[in-house]
């Protein structure tokens, strides 16, 4: 009970909190364990773009520090994620609210685990992409980050 209540704390914390609040998205879902969170970015006045359609801005912003997050609270204070670089792929153009969903597999944790621990690696790249899409399913665009994440094995023990 105690991770769902802090899940709704962070979903509050997120949709408050001034950066994120600008981008004109809303955090809707964050699972106990961090592993999924959903987010819509609904098609307002300030989403809007010159010619009416959802800003490109903001429907990166929306998405921004979500796979990084997602690390840091799966992984533990024993590792540094960093958000590194990004890319969006504009497919169709925005009129609607549009909705993203972040994963992150048990089985894509335990790979990141694995690769730091062999001898002679410090730091790996991970690279993540997630959708933002209609109601009915259709793609407007694709947003690829690639998430830099290393560990200080002093702090491990």
């Amino acid at each position: 009970m105690f991770d769902s209540l802090r899940a709704r704390l962070y979903r509050l914390g997120f949709n408050l909190f001034p950066a994120y609040r600008r981008t004109g998205g809303r955090v809707t879902y964050i699972a106990p364990d961090w592993q999924e969170i959903r987010i819509k970015l609904p098609h307002t006045w300030r989403t809007r773009n010159y010619v009416g359609t959802t800003f490109g801005g903001s429907m990166y912003a929306a998405t921004d520090p979500f796979h990084m997050m997602m690390l840091l609270q799966n992984l533990g204070d024993e590792y540094t994620v960093w958000d590194k670089e990004a890319e969006i792929r504009f497919k169709k153009p925005g009129t609607e609210t549009l909705y993203a969903r972040f994963t992150m597999s048990d089985a894509e944790l335990d790979a990141i685990r694995a690769e730091l621990d062999r001898e002679g690696t410090d730091s790996i790249d991970r690279h993540y992409t997630v959708d933002l899409v209609d109601a009915e399913g259709t793609v407007h665009a694709s947003i690829r980050k690639t998430v830099y994440v290393t560990t200080d094995r002093s702090k491990r023990a």
